[in-house]
Formats: structure tokens, sequence, C-alpha cells
């Protein structure tokens, strides 16, 4: 049988002792480098951690199971969680380590937040608002207060370190409210999805967009009824009408512009996908916003 070593401070240091309101920042390639990217599996009895893998593969392994992961992800690891990784060498990230006493300190027992935290937790990162660039500047901002010596620095790593969990706390809510778990490929295809009807609007056709994830039209659209009820065409036209009411409201663009933008051949076609959307042409909508 494996014998599983416990450290009372970070992995490879013996006989350190973290006081109530330790907490650490570091790359996750530095340690991990040193250990020529093996962690074996270990517990903290009182740290808890978080690892941000920005890019590169990883195994995992916790106490039930084994896993392959690549990032953007984030990984919450409480105190006594087993927990191991194999990194590729081209990995990159950071890893917060805090004190179960510190944690318990920003997330008080009532807080809904301590649902989070109380098990492990792998959360992939695919899309906005919270994007791995979003998350990354919180991280850094935690780093860049944690090793300066500003005023009131104490309080200000305090609403650092609360922003930081409370964005990590919403990934999981959506995460939960979606069923979705780290491998969940369907949603993560979904989610990748979105993010290319954002940004392609109607420049690529449903065959295209299926193309760019590698998956086929068919499995495109059973992704989308499984996780929202709609087919892909059909969110593809619930964004562009969407984009189409808000460029009616907010802008002084001409119908015809409007068209353009939205990468439609001819103002009519716009004009009748329009109408057969929202129920009245393009103008009768935006005369109806201007008496609002």
């Amino acid at each position: 049988m494996q014998r599983i070593t416990q450290y009372d401070g970070l992995y490879g240091e013996a006989n350190t002792q973290p006081d109530a309101e330790y907490l650490f920042s570091e790359l996750l390639e530095t340690r991990s480098q040193s250990f020529d990217w093996v962690i074996q599996p270990h517990i903290h009895a009182r740290l808890f951690q978080v690892f941000f893998i920005e890019t590169g593969q990883f195994n995992f392994q916790e106490a039930s199971r084994e896993r392959q992961l690549t990032g953007p992800c984030l990984l919450l690891i409480p105190p006594t969680a087993l927990h191991g990784f194999v990194y590729n060498a081209d990995v990159r990230g950071r890893i917060l380590t805090l004190s179960d006493a510190l944690i318990d300190a920003l997330f008080p027992s009532g807080s809904p937040v301590t649902a989070m935290l109380g098990s492990l937790q792998c959360l992939s990162i695919v899309q906005g608002p919270y994007s791995a660039e979003r998350v990354s500047e919180l991280i850094k901002a935690i780093d860049d207060e944690l090793f300066d010596d500003q005023p009131e620095k104490r309080l200000m790593l305090q609403s650092c370190l609360q922003q930081f969990f409370l964005v990590v706390y919403r990934l999981w809510q959506e995460s939960e409210q979606t069923g979705s778990v780290t491998n969940n490929l369907s949603l993560q295809y979904f989610r990748k999805f979105q993010q290319r009807v954002r940004q392609a609007g109607t420049t690529q056709t449903i065959a295209q967009l299926a193309d760019d994830l590698a998956i086929t039209p068919v499995h495109l659209n059973r992704i989308c009824q499984a996780v929202s009820g709609k087919s892909a065409s059909q969110l593809v036209q619930a964004h562009i009408l969407d984009e189409a009411r808000k460029y009616l409201t907010y802008t002084t663009y001409s119908i015809s512009e409007i068209a353009y933008l939205l990468n439609f051949e001819y103002p009519n076609y716009f004009a009748r996908f329009f109408r057969k959307n929202a129920g009245l042409s393009p103008t009768e909508f935006r005369e109806r916003q201007t008496k609002i």
C-alpha cells in the first residue's frame, strides 16, 4: 500500500507550522519543476489550496479517481483532501495556499460560499464574464498585494481574497445549475459554440461552426438541445436578434447599416428575419423604444 504523506506546510517542506493568517502565492511551475513535474499524492492537514492552471495538460489524482485535465481550470482543495499531480512540462499557472483559519475568517459558517469550500472542486473556465484572463487578474492582484508593503495591507488582502472567491463561487454556481462536472465535454462544447457564435455572428453556417469544434452538425445539435433545449440554429438566431435589438435601441445606425454590421447580404433579408423573430419590423421596434 502506498504511504500518503501529510504536510503541515507546503509540499516538500517538513517541520513547518503555518500560523492562522497564513497566505502564500507562487507560480505553479516553480515548485513543480523542482520535483520534475511530479507531485506525489499527499494531504495538508490545515491548509486550503487553489490551483489555477492557465495552460497545459496534467493528470490529477484524488482519493477516488485519476483524470486528465487541461487548462484553463481551477482546483479548490480543502484541508485533508488527497491530491497529486503529474504535469506536462509546458503547464503554467499559480497556486494560492491559505490556512483553514483564514478561510473561516473570510467566509464564516453562515456564508453560502462555504458549500463550495467544503469539498474538492474542479472547474473548467471556458467563457466570460469570468474568463481565464479575469481569474488571472484577480490572482495577480492578490500576489501583488501579498508581496508589497502598502498601507492597510491586511484589509486590502482580505478584500482581494473575498472578491476572488466570490468570482469562483459564481463559476461554481453556474456549473451546479447546469449539472456540469469537470469532464462534461458536452457543456464545454456548448460554451465554445456560444463563444464562436458571438465572434462569428452570421458569417458561419452551423456546419462551419461544428467543424470549428471538430464535431458533426448532428452532434452539435444534440449538445445544444441537451444543454439549452434549443437547436444550434435557434441559438444563433436568438443571438443575432439580441444584437439587432441592441443596435436598434442604443445606436443611431440606419437599418441598412445594422443589416451589414450583422453580416446580412441585403437589408431586406435582415428586415424579414427581424419581423419573423420579433413580430414587428426593425423600424417599428426602434420607434417603440424611443417612446419608452
